[in-house]
């Protein structure tokens, strides 16, 4: 998969010289949003986060798992895809150009994702770690817009790039999923696809539910944020600078590409106010890659590097000696009674684990809702998980301790803006209106 520097360099000159012409050229509905939104349900059986889109002429609700930091969407194309609008991308093209395609094919009889003279990207299955080569293309694909209070009126693009999967991709993932979305920072991830189509600002912002039961929900474009009661959840959010890893972190990619995942700066950790004892350079990536802290919608729950989590879940227990621990309950290492530790209006009552970034005054502070799993009636585990000693970063923080935050994403200032547990402010990422949804 991978080519000479001197390729990378003219591709990578290429797509500076070729913006992302697909979409921001092409003609989309007269109405203009302000933002998109899409609904996002937790799968009871897999607790991936899921979302459903329109695509194709005509149209046809295509579900799709969440991958915040997926390099592109990705969709099975073997199984029954037909569509009058779907156009796959010539070896070459502007297209290609742009997602820095290396790889060029033929494929017959002509049919979507079998085509001649077309670029290829590796669509990748993050929960089966496996990869395949696919027809890079474009179709169009239709989503709700809002004003931040509620959904309104539905919008199409008709040139959104993706890449067709295979059928055995679809291993791993929740029934009745025929692709991924990818979310990532590239250029041919979602968020800036959509930004580019509709000419609102690059950002995003992620609110999960933890509850299989009702809906969290995924912005593009500008605030506001309301959920109720009335409450705009986009204002006094804390900011920390995303961190660009220069090496990828994807499962499958070309030499020389910047990862897609987003990466910020923790610079320690503490519980019950107290540091951790970690070795902080583990804190930091290195020359090829490893190391640091990323968000990720793809792991369950955050994953440590062992010395990490030992540090980690030595101190919890600590601050919380005198209350005795049950057995532990795999994955997870430190258990306790339920009964034992009582309750708050952010979850079980244990003490706080906070995520200092930039300066000791920027903290994602994580509460027992997000800290705590719930493995039975009776008992609570620290939802933490040993990654091992070569896992790749060293933290990843993972979907249970996103949920009832909201994460606003902002490409173009490349920051992260955070509200820590929205149960502060008496309020869900369940709480989005979706009422006038028919």
């Amino acid at each position: 998969m991978a080519s000479s520097s001197s390729s990378f360099y003219f591709l990578l000159l290429c797509s500076f010289l070729f913006p992302i012409i697909s979409l921001s050229t092409a003609k989309t509905t007269s109405f203009r949003p302000k933002a998109l939104l899409l609904p996002v349900t937790k799968d009871a059986s897999t607790s991936q986060y899921l979302v459903q889109i329109k695509q194709r002429t005509p149209f046809v609700p295509v579900k799709l798992t969440v991958d915040l930091g997926g390099e592109f969407l990705w969709i099975d194309c073997e199984k029954g895809y037909v569509s009058s609008s779907y156009k796959p991308a010539r070896c070459g093209s502007a297209q290609c150009n742009l997602a820095q395609s290396k790889a060029c094919g033929e494929c017959s009889p002509p049919k979507p994702g079998c085509n001649k003279n077309t670029c290829s990207l590796f669509p990748y299955n993050p929960f089966i770690r496996t990869s395949t080569g696919g027809e890079f293309a474009s179709d169009v694909v239709s989503l709700l817009s809002t004003n931040g209070l509620n959904p309104g009126r539905v919008v199409s693009a008709p040139k959104v790039l993706f890449t067709c999967g295979s059928t055995f991709l679809l291993q791993g993932l929740a029934s009745g999923v025929t692709g991924i979305a990818g979310l990532g920072r590239k250029k041919i991830g979602l968020p800036l696809q959509l930004a580019s189509a509709f000419s609102f600002n690059r950002k995003f912002a992620v609110c999960l539910s933890s509850s299989t039961r009702s809906k969290g929900v995924i912005f593009f474009g500008n605030e506001p944020y309301v959920f109720l009661p009335n409450i705009d959840v986009s204002k006094n959010l804390i900011y920390t600078p995303l961190i660009l890893n220069p090496v990828s972190t994807s499962g499958s990619f070309f030499e020389g590409e910047t990862s897609a995942d987003y990466f910020i700066g923790v610079k320690s950790i503490k519980i019950n106010d107290k540091v951790v004892p970690v070795n902080t350079t583990l804190l930091s990536i290195d020359k090829v890659g490893n190391g640091g802290t990323k968000i990720s919608t793809v792991e369950r729950y955050t994953v440590l590097h062992t010395s990490i989590y030992n540090a980690v879940v030595g101190a919890f227990v600590k601050a919380l000696s005198k209350v005795p621990r049950v057995k532990a309950v795999a994955p997870f290492g430190a258990c306790y009674a339920s009964k034992s530790l009582g309750s708050t209006r952010v979850g079980p009552g244990v003490p706080a684990i906070d995520l200092v970034l930039q300066s000791k005054k920027v903290v994602w502070r994580i509460f027992g809702a997000n800290s705590m799993v719930q493995v039975s009636d009776e008992v609570l585990c620290l939802g933490f998980v040993d990654g091992g000693v070569e896992t790749r970063t060293s933290i990843v923080i993972g979907g249970h301790q996103i949920e009832d935050n909201l994460l606003q994403f902002d490409l173009a200032a490349s920051r992260l803006g955070f509200s820590s547990s929205l149960l502060f402010r008496q309020t869900t990422c369940a709480n989005f209106n979706f009422t006038s949804i028919a």
